[in-house]
C-alpha cells in the first residue's frame, strides 16, 4: 500500500505491507495443515497471532520538493491520500521518478508469454509496456541485485533483469539446421544459478527502457561473457563535454570452478564498473551486434575487492559506495563495512580511479563509541541540502540508529535521540528533513519526522499506517524491555581486545510481575548468520510469543554485527563452542538475577540460530523444556555437499589463518573436523522435545539437514515434530507459512510448559 504525506510544503510517499492472508486456510497442496492438541487453545492462539500479523510493516518512503514558495516557514506534518493508487496487488517494485511526477510499477509474471509489465503512472495518464520473454526474463526486485534507476530528465529507466535464454535449436525435414549446431545445448545440459532466492536465475543483465515509446535495449558487457553477475545499476551524471551518459553498476565474478550463493553473502568479490548507456538512435540499437558498436565496460575500483551500493552526490562530483573487504578477506559472509568515494572525472576520461577512504573499518570501539558501519542498504537519495552529508541506517550494538556521514571530513554523527533505546530506520531524506520509522520490542512501528533546526529535532507523525488493535495495544503496554550487558566468561590472552568486551542480550518481560512471584517461562531467541544481529525493534512473531506469557532473551552473541570487527572475527573457527558458551553465560546471568525459572526455559532459532539451538539441546540436555528450530544446520559434512555456500564451512569451521583453500574434494581430516563442530555429534545426549520447521525449496540449508537430525532424535525416543512448507525457501517468509510456523511454535511451547 502507498500513502502520500505532505510536510513543510513538500510531500512524500510511504510504502507499507499489511499481510492479510496469514490466517487464510490453504488446501491440501498448501503449506500443510496445522496439527494441534487442543482445538480451543488453537482457536484462541490463531486469533491472537492474526492480531499481530495484520500490523503494517513500513519499509519505504520517498520525498519530493514542493512548488510552494513558503514551503519551509513552519514545522507541520499532515497526511492525505496520494493521487496514485493507494492499494496495489501483484506489484514487485514501485519506484517514483526523481521529481515525483511519475511512478513506475513493475509486475513480474511466471509461466506467461510476457516476463514483466512496466506501468508508468503520471498525473493524468497510464502507460503499460509488456516485455516478451524473448527480450528478457523477470526483473530483479530482491533488494540486492535489484537496480532500478530513472535518468535525471525522466525519459529512460535502467534496470536489471534475467537475460533471455539462448535460442532453441530449429529443425527441418533434414534434422537440425546447420547454423544451430553451435548454439544447441540439449535438454540435459546443466547450468548453475546464483543460489538461494535465485533458483533458476542464471544471468542478470542490464536493460534500458524508453519511457515514452516502451522500446527496450540491452546493455552489452563486452569481455565478461555470460558469467559476470551484474546488479545495482544507477545513472551517472554526464561527463564534461559529452552528451553520452554512462551507467554505473556492480559486477560480481564467480570463482574459477562454480557459482556460489550470492544473496546475504557480502564475502563475494565485486567491483564497480561503468558502461555507456544506449542512445536509442534509430540505427544504434539495430547495430549492437556489430562488435565495433558494443561499448566496453570500465572497471572503476581496480585494486579493491569489494564495492557495492553506488550513489552519486547531488552535484555529480563524487561517487560514494560501501565495501565489505573484511568479509572478502576473512570469508565471513558479513562483517564491518567501510565507506569510500571516487571523484567523478571532470576531464571526461574514465578508467580505474583513485579510491578515497571516508569511514574505515572499526576494529575495537571504545565503550559507547561508534562501532563501525553495518548497512543492509542505502537510500537512492541519502543527501542533505549541503550535498556532502549522507544519511544511513546502521546497527550500533543491539540498536539500529540513523547516522549522518560527512563525505568530505569523514565525520560520523548519531542523529537519533540519545535517550532512545528503540531502533530507527531512515526511510527518506528531503532537503534538511528526514522521514524515519521507529519501533522497539514492545512498540509497533511509528513514523517519525526529523528536521534540522539548529540541531536535529523529532516529531511523532500521527497516521492511519501506524495502528494495531486495542487488544494488542494492551498486551504491548504490559511489556517492558531492557538491553543487558553480559560479561564474557572465557577471557584469555589469545582473544583480541574487542572479543573480550561484553556482548548484549535484549530481555523482554512483563511490567506487572512482582519480585515475589515466580518468573514467567523464558524463550531464548537466537539469530542466524551467524554474522547478523537481533535489533531492539518490533517483531510480530516475537511479540506474539511474549503475549502468550513468555519472557524473551534475545542474545547477540560474539560474532554478531554492531560490536566492532574484532568481536565479530572471534567467532570464526569457534562455532559450536564460543557461541554456545555465550548463550549459556547469558542464561546464567538472567537466572542469577531471578529473571528466569531454570525449569521453564525454551529455545528458538533459525539457520545458524538453529545450528546452536540443536547444539544447546545436545550440550546442555537438562536445561531446556522444549526447542523449536527453522531450517537448522545440524550436520556440516552434509551441508558441504548440498548447500549453495559450501565455502561457509571452511570460513566458520577453520577461521582466520587456519582456513584452507576451498575445494570440492574435501579430505577425511576436513570431514572429521566438520563433524566435530556439528550438532549431530551431540545427538545421543538430546532429551529436549523439538519441533522442526523446514522449507522444501531451501537451497542454503536443504531440508535434508533438519530431517536427518529429526530422524536421529526419533530413533532415540525423543519427542519430535516436523513440519515442511513445500513452497518456501530458507527464510520461510511467505505470509501463510510464517503464520503457521509461529502458531505451531506457540502451541509446542505451551504444550511443554508445565
Amino acid at each position: 500500500m502507498y500513502l502520500k504525506s505532505t510536510f513543510n510544503g513538500g510531500f512524500l510517499f510511504f510504502r507499507w505491507r499489511s499481510n492479510r492472508r496469514e490466517a487464510e486456510a490453504e488446501d491440501g497442496n498448501g503449506a500443510g495443515k496445522i496439527a494441534v492438541e487442543s482445538a480451543m487453545d488453537h482457536d484462541a492462539m490463531s486469533k491472537l497471532l492474526q492480531e499481530f500479523t495484520t500490523i503494517p510493516t513500513i519499509d519505504k518512503a520517498w520525498t519530493f520538493e514542493s512548488e510552494s514558495e513558503d514551503a519551509y516557514t513552519a514545522i507541520s506534518v499532515s497526511f492525505d491520500w496520494a493521487p496514485f493508487p493507494t492499494e496495489m496487488t501483484g506489484v514487485s517494485a514501485v519506484v517514483p521518478s526523481p521529481s515525483g511526477s511519475k511512478l513506475l510499477l513493475v509486475r513480474n509474471f511466471e509461466g506467461e508469454h510476457s516476463s514483466a509489465c512496466f506501468e508508468i503512472w503520471g498525473p493524468s495518464q497510464l502507460k503499460e509496456f509488456r516485455v516478451p520473454r524473448s527480450i528478457h526474463g523477470p526483473v530483479y526486485t530482491d533488494g540486492w541485485l535489484e537496480g532500478i534507476s530513472w535518468n535525471s530528465n525522466e525519459t529512460f529507466i535502467a534496470y536489471v533483469a534475467e537475460a533471455p535464454d539462448l535460442a532453441k535449436p530449429a529443425f527441418n525435414t533434414f534434422g537440425l539446421k546447420k547454423e544451430d549446431h553451435n548454439s544447441w545445448k540439449g535438454q540435459g545440459d546443466w547450468e548453475e544459478d546464483w543460489g538461494e532466492t535465485y533458483s533458476g536465475k542464471k544471468q542478470p543483465a542490464i536493460f534500458v527502457i524508453d519511457v515514452n515509446s516502451g522500446e527496450i535495449c540491452g546493455v552489452a558487457v563486452t569481455g565478461a561473457g555470460r558469467e559476470l553477475c551484474v546488479g545495482q545499476v544507477v545513472w551517472a551524471p554526464p561527463l564534461d563535454g559529452k552528451q553520452q551518459q554512462h551507467l554505473v553498476f556492480v559486477g560480481w565474478w564467480p570463482s574459477d570452478t562454480r557459482k556460489f550463493g550470492i544473496k546475504y553473502c557480502y564475502n563475494r568479490p565485486c567491483s564497480l564498473y561503468a558502461v555507456e548507456a544506449p542512445s536509442f538512435e534509430s540505427d544504434s540499437i539495430t547495430k549492437r551486434s556489430d562488435a565495433a558498436k558494443v561499448p566496453l565496460i570500465i572497471e572503476l575500483t581496480h585494486g579493491l575487492n569489494s564495492a557495492f551500493f553506488p550513489r552519486f552526490s547531488p552535484d555529480g562530483k563524487s561517487l560514494v559506495f560501501l565495501s565489505a573487504k573484511t568479509s572478502v578477506d576473512s570469508g565471513a559472509h558479513s562483517a564491518t563495512q567501510s565507506l569510500h568515494k571516487i571523484e567523478w572525472p571532470s576531464n571526461g576520461k574514465l578508467g580505474p580511479l583513485k579510491v578515497a577512504d571516508v569511514v574505515p573499518v572499526i576494529m575495537c570501539p571504545e565503550n559507547g563509541c561508534f562501532p563501525g558501519l553495518y548497512c543492509s542498504s542505502l537510500l537512492c537519495n541519502p543527501w542533505l541540502s549541503d550535498g556532502h552529508t549522507m544519511f544511513l541506517s546502521s546497527a550500533w550494538g543491539s540498536v539500529q540508529t540513523i547516522l549522518s556521514v560527512n563525505i568530505l571530513s569523514g565525520n560520523v554523527s548519531r542523529i537519533t535521540p540519545n535517550d532512545s533505546r528503540s531502533s530507527w530506520d531512515v526511510l527518506a531524506v528531503g532537503s534538511d528533513n528526514v522521514i524515519s520509522v521507529c519501533s522497539s520490542p514492545v512498540s509497533i512501528p511509528e513514523i517519525k519526522y526529523g528536521s534540522l533546526v539548529g540541531k536535529w529535532r523529532w516529531w511523532d507523525v500521527s497516521s492511519p499506517i501506524s495502528k494495531c488493535s486495542d487488544k494488542v495495544s494492551l498486551l504491548l503496554a504490559s511489556q517492558q524491555f531492557d538491553i543487558l550487558s553480559i560479561p564474557v566468561r572465557d577471557v584469555s590472552e589469545n582473544l583480541a581486545k574487542g572479543a573480550c568486551k561484553p556482548f548484549e542480550a535484549i530481555y523482554v518481560s512483563s511490567r506487572h510481575r512482582k519480585s515475589s512471584e515466580s518468573p514467567d517461562p523464558l524463550v531464548v531467541f537466537l539469530h542466524g548468520g551467524p554474522h547478523t544481529v537481533s535489533l531492539a525493534s518490533f517483531s510480530k512473531s516475537l511479540a506474539f510469543l511474549s503475549s502468550l506469557g513468555y519472557s524473551l532473551l534475545i542474545v547477540n552473541y560474539r560474532g554478531s554485527l554492531g560490536f566492532g570487527e574484532e568481536a565479530l572475527q572471534s567467532l570464526l573457527g569457534n562455532i559450536g563452542s564460543q557461541d554456545v558458551r555465550d548463550v549459556l553465560t547469558a542464561l546464567d546471568a538472567v537466572i542469577d538475577k531471578g529473571l528466569a525459572d531454570p525449569s521453564k526455559i525454551f529455545v528458538l532459532g533459525g539457520s545458524h540460530g538453529g545450528f546452536f539451538t540443536t547444539h544447546l539441546i545436545g550440550q546442555a540436555p537438562e536445561m531446556f523444556a522444549a526447542a523449536a528450530t527453522r531450517n537448522p544446520l545440524c550436520n556440516i559434512p552434509l551441508l558441504f555437499g548440498t548447500s549453495d555456500i559450501p565455502d561457509w564451512c571452511f570460513a566458520e569451521v577453520f577461521g582466520g589463518e587456519r582456513r584452507p583453500t576451498f575445494t570440492e574434494s574435501r579430505c577425511a581430516e576436513h570431514l572429521a573436523l566438520f563433524y566435530s563442530k556439528s550438532p549431530i555429534a551431540h545427538v545421543s545426549k538430546v532429551k529436549t522435545p523439538t519441533i522442526f520447521l523446514l522449507g522444501a525449496r531451501d537451497i542454503r540449508l536443504p531440508m535434508c539437514n533438519g530431517i536427518q537430525f529429526a530422524r536421529a532424535l526419533r530413533e532415540r525416543g525423543v519427542e519430535t515434530k516436523v513440519i515442511v512448507f513445500p513452497n518456501d525457501e530458507h527464510s520461510i517468509d511467505r505470509p501463510q507459512s510464517d503464520y503457521e510456523s509461529y502458531l505451531n511454535i506457540g502451541m509446542w511451547f505451551n504444550k511443554h510448559c508445565k
